[in-house]
This record gives structure tokens, sequence and C-alpha cells, in this order.
């Protein structure tokens, strides 16, 4: 082997060293400033994704209640009410048409 290869894999071998520690750093949320000071970052909380995360929360709170109430006594109480509603609105007139 001569000089040249020599420094060539002394290269390659730093710079996957670089790319491992910096994946390990961002795993781990340290963070180096600009004058070279390493510090433990807190994890930035994304508020859109907690928005969405208790909405979602929410909407499964919502399903469960319908799955559960579906198998209830008062299933058929709750269908005969649904049902009249539902006549009721047929019978209204169209609101859109006026002549």
């Amino acid at each position: 082997m001569n000089f040249w290869t020599a420094v060539f894999l002394i290269a390659v071998v730093c710079a996957v060293a670089e790319v491992f520690k910096a994946r390990y750093r961002s795993e781990k949320g340290i963070t180096r400033d600009f004058m070279g000071n390493e510090t433990f970052g807190s994890p930035q909380v994304d508020e859109a994704a907690q928005r969405e995360l208790e909405d979602l929360r929410e909407r499964i709170k919502v399903l469960e209640r319908i799955a559960t109430d579906g198998n209830s006594l008062d299933t058929t109480e709750t269908k005969r009410i649904a049902a009249e509603i539902e006549a009721l609105r047929d019978k209204q007139a169209p609101t859109g048409s006026k002549e």
C-alpha cells in the first residue's frame, strides 16, 4: 500500500466516523453552538401535531362510544327517535325554492 492510498483510507474512515457521530448526536438531542459547546436540547413540541393528536383521540372516543352504544338496550329507542327526526325532515318543504 502506498502513501496516498493510506491517506485516502484514513480520510474515508474519518468521514464515516463523523457521519455516525452526527447521527448519534441528533438522536440524543445534542446540539452544538457557534463556540463549539455541546448542550442537551429539550425536544421541541410541534403544537400542530399535538392538536391533531388530541383531535384524533377525541374522534376515537366518539367512535368507541358509538360502537358500544350500538350494542346497548337503548339502541331501538335511539333508532326510533332518529327515524322520527328523519321523517319530520322529509315532511318539510325545500328551503331553497321560492316562487
